[in-house]
C-alpha cells in the first residue's frame, strides 16, 4: 500500500491523501505539482519520473489514512 506522503518535500505543500496535486517517483517521494514542473517531472532524490500520485478517497481513505510523517528537504529549484 502506498504511504501517501502529507507534504510536498521541495515546498511544504499540504497533499492529502485524496489530492490531485500529488506527483511521486517509484520510491515515493512526494511532490506537489507546482514544484514538479520546477524540476522537469525529475525527481531530484534518485532521478526517476514524477508521475501523478493514486488517490485514496471516501472509506477507503477513513480506513488506511495518508502518512502523518512529512519529509520536507528545502532545495533550490
Amino acid at each position: 500500500m502506498l504511504e501517501l506522503r502529507p507534504g510536498c518535500e521541495a515546498c511544504d505543500a499540504d497533499l492529502p491523501g485524496d489530492s490531485e496535486q500529488a506527483l511521486i517517483c517509484s520510491f515515493e517521494c512526494t511532490f506537489c505539482r507546482d514544484c514538479a514542473a520546477r524540476l522537469a517531472h525529475r525527481c531530484p532524490n534518485c532521478g526517476g519520473e514524477l508521475l501523478p500520485r493514486p488517490r485514496r478517497t471516501g472509506a477507503k481513505l477513513v480506513a488506511n489514512p495518508a502518512s502523518s510523517q512529512r519529509v520536507y528537504k528545502p532545495r533550490q529549484l
